[in-house]
């Protein structure tokens, strides 16, 4: 059931250098399951702007519903961008935030923080 209000937002902050990160794309998924089959659906797409956040919530007037979701930051891009000695080596590629919507009329703030070696996220405001 889809209730007016609840929304998904994000931002990525580059933690090794205290900026935000630009220029990430960001895909959002609601998964589906039948018995042990899962599926991904994707449900928008956006990249982060010079701020490290999205111009608009990735979801929201009313298309959140109950369920799983997975955001999916593609940041191997955005370590392109900086040079071999700046960066040591960089592992990610892309990192996967799986999350629970229970209230559908609620704001879901799901930030990255990511580094070469490491990332965190929390539940934001």
């Amino acid at each position: 059931m889809s209730i007016s209000g609840g929304r998904i937002t994000t931002h990525v902050l580059d933690t090794s250098k205290g900026v935000p990160a630009a220029g990430v794309r960001i895909e959002l998924y609601i998964l589906k399951r039948d018995g042990e089959q899962e599926t991904k659906i994707k449900v928008a797409e956006s990249v982060t702007n010079a701020d490290g956040r999205l111009e608009a919530p990735l979801l929201d007037g009313g298309k959140l519903k109950q369920a799983i979701y997975e955001l999916q930051f593609h940041v191997e891009s955005y370590y392109a961008q900086r040079s071999l000695e700046e960066l040591g080596q960089a592992l990610w590629t892309v990192v996967p935030i799986r999350f629970a919507v229970s209230d559908a009329s609620s704001h879901y703030h799901i930030p990255l923080l990511i580094a070469p070696g490491g990332y965190s996220t929390y539940r934001g405001s």
